[in-house]
């Protein structure tokens, strides 16, 4: 991965601007939030047939309408796809590759303990101000990172948009949680947010140029984006992930597969040009090592070796079932052949194997 963020300074303002005073969520568009955002019934606009009809039945009449709106939004957000043993998103189906069951979101919780630890205990890179005042987490998952950044930043209004409403219900009084695809147009106002943090969208993006351009123009002038991206290349410093090393296979498939998906697995390696072409300043990349295994000496990395396997194995099936058979046309037999061998090459310890991050 690539942790990378960058300032826009679109308008001219400095750098080191502080935040801007602004005013709370309640004034963004009401038609943010699918899942939540009212839908007109088929009364709305209409006459009554009656100018002396009753208010309790005008009232009526509305809320069932508006109900059975509700329920329909509601089916086509969590009628979810189950295929071969894997749950899927209803919202925008097939999008996106990944499950969204309890088995993959527990991988997505270890990943965020991770990648904290892999940054000493930070959320993020970019120098936010402490009393930054509107953020928001794009892909946010299990909304676990959103939640840590909400309770760590107060002052800030937080929201945190993805496909899947698997989020919990509980959580700080600052955060909201917002079905969106980031992958049309935005609906917030330009100029809105002081943050906007990604992690971990490979694979999820068709047209990253829009993206970024997209999350420019939603930064006030003077903030920050900050991306936090793993290439999925495994590498080792003393070839012992060979060509026709099971790893190495891995790695070759699913940028094959990404490219034939249209959504590429390679971001990582891609972030930082495509941000400075999108008008992005002062873009700062950070490269750091992740193992896989407990094969290092240094203690943090030996520590991280050891969350990345089990993130890894927790994984693996959730990141190939959906990819390997519907766009690589590859059997569910076939798949549970190749995780076996996956799972092994993983706890090889004669294999010292890490990402890019």
């Amino acid at each position: 991965m690539a942790e990378s963020f960058s300032i826009p300074d679109s308008q001219g303002a400095a750098a080191n601007d502080p935040p801007q005073a602004t005013s709370t969520l309640a004034s963004a568009p009401q038609n943010v939030s699918q899942s939540a955002a009212p839908v007109p019934g088929h009364h709305d606009g209409e006459s009554s047939d009656s100018d002396e009809a009753e208010p309790e039945e005008e009232f009526s009449d509305y809320a069932e309408d508006f109900a059975s709106d509700t329920t329909s939004l509601n089916s086509e957000i969590t009628s979810y796809r189950f295929e071969n043993g894997r749950r899927y998103h209803a919202y925008k189906e097939g999008a996106y590759w990944g499950p969204n069951d309890e088995m993959q979101n527990e991988q997505l919780d270890i990943a965020h303990h991770m990648f904290t630890l892999l940054l000493d205990g930070k959320l993020l890179l970019a120098p936010i101000s402490d009393n930054i005042q509107r953020a928001l987490d794009v892909g946010t998952g299990t909304g676990i990172w959103a939640i840590d950044f909400a309770d760590e930043y107060p002052s800030a209004q937080v929201i945190g948009t993805d496909l899947s409403p698997i989020q919990p219900g509980f959580v700080p009084p600052n955060l909201q949680f917002e079905i969106d695809d980031a992958t049309e147009d935005w609906v917030y106002p330009e100029n809105h947010f002081d943050l906007i943090h990604v992690r971990a969208l490979y694979g999820a993006i068709a047209d990253w140029p829009a993206f970024y351009q997209n999350a420019l123009s939603r930064l006030r002038p003077g903030g920050w984006f900050d991306q936090l991206e793993m290439s999925i290349q495994f590498r080792s410093d003393d070839g012992t992930v060979t060509d026709d090393h099971v790893l190495a296979v891995w790695s070759k498939t699913f940028i094959e597969a990404g490219e034939k998906f249209g959504k590429t697995f390679r971001i990582a390696d891609l972030a930082k040009g495509y941000m400075q072409q999108a008008g992005f300043h002062n873009v700062t990349e950070h490269r750091m090592k992740l193992p896989v295994g407990q094969w290092s000496r240094d203690k943090k990395l030996k520590k991280l070796g050891m969350w990345n396997l089990v993130h890894c194995e927790q994984g693996i099936e959730g990141w190939a079932m959906a990819l390997l058979t519907r766009v690589m046309g590859w059997s569910y037999a076939e798949v549970q052949v190749f995780l076996a061998q996956m799972r092994k090459g993983l706890r090889d310890p004669n294999t010292h194997a890490y990402f890019n991050v």
